[in-house]
This record gives structure tokens, sequence and C-alpha cells, in this order.
């Protein structure tokens, strides 16, 4: 059903008649984020350029009861940012540095601004943004907030939510609010953290001040060779009982070495079961000592070849390998499809065991590229498209996957939030009453619904009954 003309006509009045788009070839990009797999297409899509724009396209549909859905760079992957029928407020022309504050080590951007681009500024300064998804190429910092990205650095520098200081946001309302701020010690309840993660179902950030840390004055980075995939993850757990904690540690395996060096001839050994990517970084003595000790994790897990770059281009291109590793697999199959599911570090060779047994079960291929340092994997299921219930199996494959995560103690998500993609696992995860609280908590604050709708919660009867069950009095909720 098309969108009221009287509400495309008020958008057009907000924001200018070239900030709407309705043409249906426009409409086809927004169709989908990362997640191909569900698609939706919108009804039309709207540019603000400021928090008092964005707050008055919200008041328009909320006063129209039309559904809207905040997007930035389309690079999610649980099909988060996609609607069917509503409006998307596409939030990429939002994205002015507003300011570096380096003597205190914090920075206010607009959503739109590009994750490697902050970093690209705050470095003259000797500072940084420590979230690095491998998408920061690309991804925007409102989406990391939105799904609480990580990245290979979350082992030492934590996730998107360590390092947000505050936020102005419109609500679902229009009303336009700021919390937190620039210096960490406050009082009161946090509520800028509250918001982090929540997949703009709750609100919709239009400034973030981001906390800043020193960029490394030198690091280190080995790469650890295996004849099998369990002497690697087995060398996580290794190296953390040695007292090192390492920024970063990525398991890449020989399907995907195989990718990466046909692509990008980083320097993986294509004979490798799996490699092992570990990053120290810090002052230099110490650095010796820990790299000592985790060449002695490696070896005595049975690592074959253990090697340290020796010059900055060399590290660089290990990274290069890595960050490019998903990309590469364009080389070897036609799609995939990847899930980020979670267990405990102990349990991590048993889950990569299990992965590729259900990926052999369903007559598909799988790779794995982990986070491994904080148990979180990136299973890599390879599928043709054009073959009969060739996507359905591998979403089959991806859940069964994520239900053994869950088995071993584990999270149905890391990095990439539940959005549409998980929502019908998550009674898996939590009890009916922890699921009740949560629906009371956004709909206090979400009350008709309309802010990105059907993401993350499962629908259905039960949901149904909690949402009419009352977290704030009537009028305000603050």
């Amino acid at each position: 059903m098309p969108l009221p003309r009287q509400l495309i006509k008020q958008l057009q009045r907000i924001v200018g008649r070239r900030q709407v788009d309705t043409d249906f070839a426009e409409l086809l990009v927004y169709e989908s984020d990362g997640l191909t797999l569900r698609t939706a297409r919108p009804g039309c899509v709207v540019y603000p350029s400021s928090t008092e724009e964005c707050a008055r396209v919200v008041k328009a549909c909320h006063g129209a009861g039309v559904p809207y859905v905040p997007r930035g760079a389309g690079t999610g992957l649980s099909g988060g940012a996609i609607s069917d029928g509503g409006v998307i407020i596409q939030l990429s022309r939002m994205s002015k540095l507003l300011g570096i504050h380096p003597d205190d080590r914090y920075a206010i951007v607009q959503p739109g601004v590009v994750n490697n681009y902050l970093n690209l500024q705050a470095r003259p300064h000797g500072l940084e943004f420590a979230p690095d998804p491998s998408s920061q190429a690309a991804c925007t910092i409102g989406g990391n907030l939105a799904e609480n990205a990580g990245g290979p650095h979350t082992l030492k520098y934590g996730v998107t939510s360590n390092h947000i200081l505050g936020q102005t946001v419109v609500f679902a309302d229009g009303e336009i609010a700021t919390f937190g701020g620039p210096f960490p010690v406050r009082t009161g309840p946090d509520f800028s953290t509250f918001l982090t993660g929540t997949e703009g179902t709750i609100a919709i950030s239009t400034e973030i001040t981001v906390r800043l840390v020193p960029t490394a004055a030198t690091a280190t980075t080995m790469l650890a060779v295996y004849p099998s995939v369990s002497g690697a993850t087995d060398s996580v757990s290794a190296i953390l009982a040695a007292g090192v904690l390492p920024t970063a540690m990525e398991l890449i395996d020989n399907l995907c070495i195989q990718a990466v060096e046909g692509h990008l001839k980083a320097g993986f050994p294509t004979d490798a079961a799996a490699v092992l990517l570990i990053e120290l970084d810090g002052e230099e003595q110490l650095m010796k000592r820990d790299a000592e000790a985790v060449a002695r994790a490696c070896k005595a897990n049975g690592a074959t070849d253990f090697h340290t770059a020796q010059t900055e281009d060399e590290r660089q291109s290990l990274w290069r390998g890595r960050k490019h590793a998903v990309g590469s697999l364009g080389k070897i199959t036609p799609a995939f499809y990847t899930n980020d599911g979670v267990v405990p570090r102990s349990k991590l060779t048993a889950i990569l065991q299990v992965s590729y047994k259900v990926a052999q079960g369903h007559g598909i291929r799988v790779a794995h590229v982990c986070h491994a340092g904080d148990g979180n994997i990136h299973p890599l299921i390879l599928y043709d498209p054009d073959e009969s219930q060739g996507p359905e199996r591998a979403m089959a494959c991806s859940e069964d996957i994520l239900l053994a995560c869950l088995e071993m103690g584990g999270s149905l998500t890391g990095e990439h939030g539940i959005g549409a993609e998980k929502r019908n696992l998550l009674p898996r995860m939590f009890t009916e009453d922890d699921l009740g609280h949560m629906l009371r908590l956004r709909d206090g604050l979400n009350r008709e619904g309309l802010l990105n709708p059907g993401k993350i919660f499962p629908t259905g009867a039960k949901c149904g009954e909690l949402r009419n069950q009352p977290v704030f009095p009537s009028g305000t909720w603050i």
C-alpha cells in the first residue's frame, strides 16, 4: 500500500523535495541491509541533515501512524535496517564530525560519520576510536552504536558501549533528549548505555559523544600456523591462561585461507588447517615478554610455524587478509550466509567441531573466521542461490549452529544484533519473564510500536499480551 500523499508532501516540506525518494529504482537500494536473504521495500526514503529535521520527520510519521526505520550505511547483517512499506530515515548524510577534544579524549559526531574516517581525523592527535568492525571503511558510528558493534580488537578494548559517553536522541514521538556527556563521572541511571545496542527500536541517535583512546605507540603482530583447527582454538585459552591479554586473537580456517590467498596474497599458508593472528600493543619490553609467552603457548598446542611480522607493511598485509577475508569468499562461492554466535572461550574447540558437523549434515561447506579471543564465531556458510532450497538450507544450518551456541552457554549474537534474522530464536535464549520485562521497557518508550517494528522480539500472541502491560504511568515517561 503506498504511503499517504499528504505525508510525502509533509516530509518534503521538512527536508526539501530532493531529500525524499519515492522512485522505484531508488527504493530497490534499500530493500535489504548486508543480510540479503531478508528483503522489504520501503514506501519512501528521507534524508534529514540535523537533529531538528529528524525530530520533525519522526513527528510526521508518528502523526500519520506510519512505521519508520533509522538506517546508516546498510552494512548490518541481521535485517535490522529494512522497512516493509514504511519510511526509511536515512542518516548517512548526517556525517559531520562536530568536534575532537584531544585534551579530554572525546569526540562528538553525527551518526553518519564513517568509523574509519573518525580514526583518520583522531590519529594526528595520537588518539583513536577503539571499536573496529571489519566493515569500518564503510560502516557508520550510528550503526556501531545501534548494534553495539565489536571487531577484532574487542578482546582488549571492549565493544562500542564501552566507548559511548553520551547521546542526543529523538524518541518515537519526536521528543529530543540528551543523555550523558563527555565526562564519565556522573550520577543517576546511565540511559546512554541503556540505549546502546537497542537496534533503533527505542530512539534514534543524532549526536554521539565517543571516548577516544591513545593510539598504541608500538604493536606486534604474530601468525601461528596449525595442522588442525583444534590446535588453534586450544591456543586461545592457553594464551590467556599464561597471563597475556592480546589486543586481538583472530582465527581463520583453511577454506577461508584459500579464498584470501586467491584474492589478496596476504601471506597465509594455504596448507594450514587454521592460522591464529595475534596482536599485542603497549610498552615494548612488556610486549617482548608477552610475545615469548604467546609463542610458547602456541607451540605447546601444536603450532608448526610461528612468525612475527618484521615490517609495518607485512603487519598491514596480514591484517588486510583478515579484514577482507569475508569479501574474498566471492572467489570460491556464488553466495554465503553468516552469523555471529558466541560461546565461552573454553567451548571454542567444541563449537567449531559442531559447526563443521552440522554443515556436513546439511550438505553445505562452511568456512570460519572468528574473533577467537571473545568466543565470537563467524561461520561462513557457502551456498548457491540458484540451487533449489539453497538459501533455506543455509539458514537452517546457521540456526542449528546458533542453537548449539546456546546449549554451550553462549549467545545468539556478539555484534550483529538480533534484527529480523534471529528474533524467533530469542525465546530459546531468554525466559518468558525476561522477554516480558524487555518488551515493557521498549513499549514504554515506543508506545505505538512505529519505530523499527518487527525487530529483535518474536511476534505472536505471547508478545501481544506482554505489549499490553504498562511499564510507565500515563503521561510523561521521565
